[in-house]
């Protein structure tokens, strides 16, 4: 039968294509396969890319090997049925990134001067821009393109990003906390008027108004918030071991025990929040 794949895959990428191949052949492929299409695979994709992130922030290295395994099947399985459909195959996308990453890197492979990271920062983001400009159809605004489907938190960095390229930015990180503070008074206000409606939308201009302050800082929202994910289960965590030492559980303890157990844990580590 084509495309079948060998008895023990030797690692090359080829036989992955074949793999996928094979269960996307109407003639005894795989029925789920089958009858996916780029709409109904998306939600994977981004779940394996958070798999992904999970595998780092664990350092779980022989984990992390099976979610990239995952990840570019997702690639290859889109680019299969991108095939099937005439529009691009996987030589295709290779091509694409490689082209895109030589151009991308002329400090590397022509005679662009950047020499540092954030020179190199500076010169990626005004080629994005050229070529964003170049597009023969080009977004009507300059947000226009940036994805929809991205976590909030990480779209909210790419539009104040795009603003930033024309100027639409504060100037510095004081300004920004400013910002914050009245946010935070809007939200208050906004929670004494008992309005629904209202509070969502001040409370998600905070959010806003956050993500702003993590791009003056430097820092990534999505890796600072989950740091304090983390930080939060390690110490409810110890909250749980304490009370288990007592024979008690969370529920059959107050707050103000938990409070004490959380405490306990803080100074434990060494932190001060």
């Amino acid at each position: 039968m084509a495309d079948e794949p060998p008895t023990k895959p030797t690692g090359d990428i080829d036989e992955l294509l074949a793999i996928m191949r094979r269960l996307r052949d109407p003639d005894g492929g795989c029925p789920w396969d089958l009858e996916q299409n780029f709409a109904t695979i998306a939600p994977y994709t981004i779940e394996e890319a958070y798999e992904v992130a999970s595998a780092i922030e664990a350092e779980d290295y022989s984990g992390l090997k099976d979610e990239l395994g995952d990840l570019l099947l997702q690639v290859v399985f889109h680019a299969q049925m991108a095939s099937e459909e005439k529009l691009f195959a996987f030589d295709d996308v290779v091509r694409a990134i490689c082209e895109k990453m030589i151009r991308r890197h002329p400090h590397v492979f022509a005679s662009g001067g950047a020499k540092t990271p954030d020179a190199v920062t500076v010169a990626w983001d005004e080629i994005k821009r050229r070529e964003r400009a170049a597009k023969p159809a080009s977004p009507l605004s300059l947000l226009d393109d940036v994805p929809r489907a991205l976590p909030a938190l990480v779209r909210a960095i790419k539009l104040q990003n795009r603003a930033a390229e024309v100027g639409f930015d504060w100037p510095n990180a004081v300004h920004v906390t400013d910002k914050i503070a009245e946010e935070t008074r809007e939200l208050a206000e906004a929670h004494i008027s008992g309005q629904s409606a209202k509070i969502a939308e001040e409370f998600g201009d905070l959010l806003f108004a956050m993500a702003n302050l993590a791009r003056h800082f430097k820092l990534d929202p999505e890796d600072a918030l989950r740091a304090a994910n983390a930080k939060f289960i390690r110490r409810f965590k110890a909250i749980e071991a304490g009370l288990e030492a007592q024979g008690r559980r969370p529920e059959d303890a107050t707050l103000e025990e938990m409070e004490a157990l959380w405490q306990e844990a803080k100074k434990a580590e060494g932190k001060g929040s």
